[in-house]
């Protein structure tokens, strides 16, 4: 596991004399113990260390407070890791960035904990830490900051559970409706010039039901806040509304007037709640939406499957599915298993996983998605990945990390949450006694002080960053465009410069061999020896010879040995041979000049060239050349086209010759050309674009890894069962090139959302805050935008789940 510990951990902290226990992943032997031992006890404050190799265990005793991620950087300094596991949480009680905050102060001081991260917006935690930190502790952190939480899995066993939320919801919105419409309409009416005023005992028995029983949510979230020492949302809206409410009840009870009208607040402390609880309630419905890509992915997961045994067709639930079963499927059922076709055709909708539009044709021997439409004919299929390992499976928690992990931006958030509502109560307090000292009306200095508390809004700023990355990530899954997390989706707006794999990203990864032109000797020998060579060569190029010579041959090669990046070599018929690039002929140095100005038209013309050569008496002699088109994918200069019209730069990467580079490069329009760049080089041309700007890699992710790291977003092509999903920032569900300017796009897309969002949210308690303690806002018109600050915030969110990639030109 990953054990390399964010920086933002660093709070979680050990009290001194207390014993810190921990995994270690990597030790073999006594000497690996001597190792982790000598490094963990140069870290100042260690005490006492001791690791023990069968339990693959570390007790460390500290004589002063440890960072944790001090103690994992002395282990991985020993050339070992900090075990860590990941724990998914579901939180209840959440209502503002405060409360987010609050969270991950509260788990990141449980002892062991890494790291913590809290999402507003799907109400979870996610807890990065060692085996010390025990599930019922991290429970237990959460409930003592004042909030409900229970493992995921647990709650995902209550189905029933939001539904049932979700109607108490609903019923307490409707009574309050009715209790504040009598007490509103009479304040609507005086702009007609009616005086419809209800008696003071009935205001009082409208509103206290509004106040104490419907309001009760923000009385009790508010207590609990201030056990904690900290404030949030509830604590605001409570303070206000009491102070209202409070207002009117000792007019009431006094007897007093004013102008021979009793001074009543009850109207203002009743809308409020009830347009808090609007807004509470719209936004969980528009919450719900952003995560509907998620829902429609699990939707895919078919409870059962057909499996055949020897007495005949047995349906098992999904979980007893083993690897190896043989799987049955009627027309327009869901694929329930990743499998390979073992009989009968069809064609496999797989829209909703791959964003494929098409259904794609199935032939015995082709690899289906569990999830996909069976579209036509019985089929059977073997399994070969079932539950995690699915590749839905993948997907799906792929996608829930994305949205999981705070982006960038979000830390600037967290830290202006965290002193919000202090200040906020603080100008209250100031707003409260500067107009009662300076106009003596305490009264109006109630009220404006009600204004400043009930429209200042954590809710909006909690909300802006997460639900944009969820609804970003969700229509970009929908799409086949997978992000690993925030932060890629985050740096993709900032590329400038994309950097393509050549073989197989931009051209079909499919070579036909076209030319074999013998130097000595017959086009069919030269075919054989070639064959001979790659007989157990999974190599596209391999394939291409195999397929034009009919197979292996009667010739067997031995001690075959690949030379990276340049070809392979072998012994056939007790001589050594070698076929590969002109750079490899080179280092044999072998006179190519009699095919030279042949192999110089052919790798103008497009076609890679390789060369074959012999063992022969005393030297090393030429057999002949073997030329390859591998033609461009039809999408490949569509997506160049897009990406210059995005105002982006393109280089294209390839081992091939300059001249069968350039050429592919020209039909495409791509802007620079790198050839003859062994693997290993690429990660070296990528370090080199970054100094003139943010650069982007696109390849297959598996002997691209290294540049996809390297790159600043690594772009894999792959089916979501590759290696690409684990190489690469971003992960293209198809092999489209225009998904990758579409990937780039909803990047952009999203985080002007985020930055929207941020504006529309600071600029709201900006303004707002400062026009209530001036007595400009009615505390109604102050709830009501308060209300409608997270709504605005997560309707403007919700018009990404409009965008579609462009696919046409």
């Amino acid at each position: 596991m990953n054990a390399s510990l964010n920086p933002a951990a660093a709070t979680s902290r050990n009290t001194p004399d207390e014993r810190f226990r921990f995994g270690i992943a990597g030790m073999t032997c006594a000497s690996c113990v001597g190792r982790v031992e000598r490094s963990l006890r140069a870290v100042p404050g260690v005490a006492d260390v001791s690791v023990n190799l069968a339990t693959e265990t570390a007790e460390v005793r500290s004589a002063r407070p440890l960072a944790l991620e001090t103690l994992d950087a002395a282990v991985r300094q020993a050339g070992y890791e900090v075990a860590t596991r990941v724990v998914e949480l579901s939180l209840q009680g959440m209502t503002c960035a405060s409360c987010v905050s609050r969270i991950e102060r509260a788990l990141a001081r449980v002892p062991g904990v890494a790291e913590a991260t809290v999402n507003l917006a799907t109400e979870s935690a996610r807890v990065r830490a060692t085996g010390q930190a025990s599930d019922a502790d991290l429970v237990a952190a959460v409930v003592a900051a004042g909030y409900g939480a229970s493992l995921t899995s647990q709650a995902a066993a209550k189905p029933g559970s939001e539904r049932k939320t979700n109607s108490r919801e609903v019923w307490h919105l409707r009574f309050a409706v009715l209790l504040s419409l009598p007490l509103a309409l009479p304040m609507v009416a005086l702009l007609w010039g009616e005086h419809w005023m209800l008696p003071g005992w009935l205001q009082f028995a409208l509103a206290t039901p509004v106040q104490f029983w419907l309001g009760a949510r923000f009385y009790k979230a508010g207590w609990k806040a201030l056990k904690a020492r900290t404030g949030n949302m509830d604590l605001l809206v409570a303070l206000g509304t009491s102070a209202g409410y409070g207002l009117s009840v000792y007019h009431l009870l006094a007897g007093s007037s004013h102008h021979g009208a009793q001074p009543l607040y009850f109207e203002a402390s009743a809308v409020i709640i009830t347009l808090i609880l609007m807004g509470k309630w719209l936004e969980a419905r528009a919450k719900r939406q952003t995560t509907e890509a998620i829902r429609a992915l699990q939707a895919l997961r078919p409870a059962t499957a057909r499996v055949r045994r020897p007495q005949g067709e047995v349906e098992l639930p999904i979980e007893q599915v083993q690897l190896g079963d043989v799987v049955l499927v009627r027309p327009g059922e869901q694929i329930p298993v990743d499998g390979e076709l073992l009989e009968g055709r069809t064609h496999a909708d797989e829209s909703l996983i791959t964003g494929e539009s098409l259904p794609v044709a199935k032939n015995p021997g082709d690899r289906v998605t569990g999830g996909a439409v069976n579209g036509e004919g019985t089929i059977a299929l073997t399994t070969v990945a079932v539950g995690a390992e699915s590749a839905l499976a993948r997907i799906i928690r792929l996608v829930e990390d994305a949205q999981a992990r705070k982006a960038p931006i979000q830390r600037v958030v967290d830290r202006v949450s965290a002193v919000f509502v202090p200040v906020v109560i603080g100008v209250a307090l100031l707003t409260l006694v500067g107009w009662g000292a300076i106009t003596g009306d305490w009264n109006q200095a109630i009220l404006n002080a009600v204004a400043v508390l009930v429209i200042a809004c954590p809710c909006a700023l909690g909300l802006a960053t997460p639900t944009a990355i969820m609804a970003g990530t969700g229509v970009a899954a929908r799409a086949g465009i997978l992000f690993k997390d925030a932060e890629a989706l985050e740096v993709a707006r900032r590329v400038s410069i994309v950097a393509f794999d050549k073989t197989g990203t931009l051209t079909q990864g499919r070579p036909v061999l076209t030319e074999a032109i013998p130097a000595h000797g017959s086009t069919a020998d030269l075919l054989s020896l070639a064959a001979a060579l790659q007989a157990g060569s999974e190599h596209p190029l391999a394939k291409a010879v195999l397929a034009a010579a009919g197979g292996p041959g009667a010739a067997r090669a031995e001690e075959v040995q690949a030379l990276a990046g340049r070809g392979l070599t072998g012994r056939v018929d007790g001589r050594a041979a070698w076929l590969g690039s002109t750079q490899l002929m080179h280092e044999l140095r072998i006179d190519l000049s009699a095919q030279d100005g042949l192999a110089e038209r052919l790798a103008g013309s497009g076609h890679t060239v390789s060369w074959l050569a012999e063992e022969q008496g005393d030297g090393i002699r030429l057999r002949g050349l073997l030329a390859f088109r591998d033609e461009p994918r039809e999408s490949a200069a569509e997506a160049v086209t897009q990406l210059h019209a995005m105002g982006l730069r393109t280089v294209m990467i390839s081992g091939d010759n300059p001249g069968a580079a350039k050429a592919v490069a020209s039909k495409l329009g791509i802007d620079e050309v790198r050839a003859n760049v062994l693997p290993d080089g690429k990660a070296e041309v990528i370090t080199e674009l970054q100094r003139t700007g943010t650069v982007a890699m696109v390849g297959d992710g598996i002997n691209d890894a290294p540049a996809l790291a390297a790159a600043s977003v690594g772009l894999a092509m792959g089916s979501g069962t590759d290696v690409a999903m684990h190489a690469a920032g971003v992960t293209l569900m198809r092999p489209d090139p225009r998904l990758v300017a579409a990937a780039i796009e909803v990047s952009r897309r999203t985080t002007r959302k985020i930055h929207q969002n941020l504006f529309w949210a600071f600029a709201y308690n900006v303004v707002g805050i400062p026009l209530a303690a001036f007595g400009l806002l009615n505390p109604i018109v102050a709830g009501a935008a308060m209300a409608l600050s997270s709504v605005s915030v997560l309707a403007n969110t919700l018009l990404l789940r409009r965008w579609h990639p462009t696919l046409n030109a």
